[in-house]
């Protein structure tokens, strides 16, 4: 039968500093849960940088595309308005009024598919239950889930590894 523990620290600096004895040890730390972002902890424990960057840019550039190709359909293609005495026969002697449109569509698309993409990355949808392991961790306490299954030692050495560290409180749960 496979275990999690659930160890408790009440400070982010006594987390570093645990999780960084422990995968020193080579024991591998599967999730950090935190009331803040604790910086620095994600190379200790080995977290990949995310490409959520890339997404907000490719949203960004839809919206931008979507602007660009909307307005130029609407203002010089299908109904083109004579503004002031500004003929509208390009797109490019035209683009100086459509920066402010297509920066605000940019930032609209890229918004709605940022929040989006995070809720659907991190399933938190509307009536989806919590991962979180201990509602402390919303508060002060800061939690590190480790599980025998992605270390290779047994669940009374990883919890004497883990009772070196210091701790404010452990628990341990069995999985299948």
């Amino acid at each position: 039968m496979n275990k999690v523990f659930h160890v408790m620290y009440d400070d982010d600096d006594t987390l570093k500093t645990a999780a960084s004895a422990l995968v020193a040890k080579g024991i591998r730390v599967k999730e950090v849960y935190s009331p803040f972002p604790v910086h620095g902890i994600d190379p200790i424990i080995g977290v990949k940088r995310t490409r959520l960057g890339i997404a907000a840019f490719m949203y960004a550039m839809t919206g931008t595309t979507l602007a660009l190709l909307g307005m130029w359909y609407f203002m010089i293609s299908d109904w083109p308005m004579n503004i002031g005495g500004k003929p509208s026969f390009s797109l490019i002697e035209n683009l100086p009024a459509f920066i402010p449109v297509t920066f605000e569509f940019s930032v609209l698309c890229g918004a709605h598919g940022m929040a989006i993409t995070y809720l659907l990355r991190n399933g938190t949808l509307p009536g989806m239950p919590a991962s979180n392991p201990d509602p402390r961790t919303t508060d002060d306490k800061f939690v590190m889930e480790i599980t025998t299954e992605q270390n290779g030692l047994s669940a009374d050495e990883l919890e004497a590894a883990i009772k070196e560290t210091e701790l404010f409180e452990l628990s341990t749960k069995d999985y299948k």
